[in-house]
């Protein structure tokens, strides 16, 4: 642990006692065998259980975990950021500890960018899906998808992967963007694309996660299409705004024939609505994308 390891793992933690220990034995084993040289930084998420007992308990069994302990649910997104801010590798490894994903297969993502300095982050995407709420989840994940896939111009194979390794330079300016639930996957995705970072999805199979799931349906739905949202706005507002504006422009102008078509000289209330509606969220959309360009990150 002296020396500058290149690969950072940082691992979120919480209510994962029966199963915790394994993860990590899988994870210590697969990057020992790599070669590379590596810590993993084990952040204990104000558990509720005998977590992070567990982990001090086998600590001394893994020179390489480093035990982080929150004094407060912070959340997975919290997690992942400051996990991130701390590493000390040039790459950087985010992973569950509930077993759904191959962490033995984390030395393979490392190896794609050690090889391919033009790749900036390597996503595991998942083939199947395995997550409660199966019914559900499967269609709002696909229209979330291709919401943002729409808007961030590009094929994106899986969002929001909780399996990715990236390097830890080009992440750095984004980390302030991540929201502290699940959604932060979805951003770190987003923030590349929306740059122009070459993102190399590497297909994982996906398993049936090991404890209860602390997905909720409804608002984690909600929250990942609001920060698909957001982020385009971010970085490409005129993607999410000025499609409507000329929609509506357009409109008012076919309504305004109409109008004096059939009462020369007229021009209803609603169509001068319609049309200023469009010239207003038009002159927003120009003026958002005028301080986006103008930010210096």
């Amino acid at each position: 642990m002296d020396a500058t390891p290149y690969v950072t793992i940082v691992l979120p933690c919480y209510n994962e006692q029966d199963h915790v220990i394994d993860e990590v034995e899988r994870i210590c084993g697969a990057m020992d065998d790599s070669g590379y040289t590596y810590e993993l930084v084990a952040v204990d998420d104000f558990s509720t259980d005998e977590t992070l007992a567990r982990l001090q308990e086998a600590a001394p069994r893994f020179p390489n975990m480093r035990i982080r302990a929150f004094h407060r649910n912070g959340g997975s997104g919290t997690v992942r950021r400051i996990g991130t801010q701390e590493a000390r590798g040039e790459i950087v490894v985010w992973t569950d500890a509930d077993m759904t994903y191959p962490n033995e297969r984390i030395p393979e993502l490392v190896r794609i960018l050690e090889k391919d300095p033009t790749i900036d982050q390597v996503v595991g995407a998942r083939t199947s899906e395995e997550g409660s709420h199966k019914l559900l989840r499967v269609p709002a994940k696909w229209f979330i998808r291709k919401v943002a896939e729409r808007l961030a111009g590009q094929k994106i194979p899986d969002l929001n992967s909780g399996l990715r390794a990236f390097r830890k330079s080009v992440a750095k300016p984004y980390l302030r963007l991540l929201p502290p639930g699940f959604s932060c996957v979805t951003t770190i995705t987003l923030s590349f694309l929306s740059n122009q970072h070459d993102v190399y999805y590497l297909p994982i199979e996906y398993s049936k996660r090991a404890g209860k799931s602390k997905f909720s349906f409804v608002s984690d739905a909600y929250r990942y299409i609001l920060q698909v949202l957001r982020m385009v706005m971010y970085f490409n507002p005129l993607k999410v705004l000025m499609p409507p504006a000329i929609w509506l422009v357009c409109i008012g102008l076919a309504k305004g024939v109409y109008d004096n078509v059939k009462t020369p000289f007229y021009l209803a209330s609603n169509t001068i609505v319609i049309f200023l509606s469009g010239l207003l969220i038009g002159s927003l959309a120009l003026l958002a994308d005028l301080i986006v360009r103008s930010r210096n990150e």
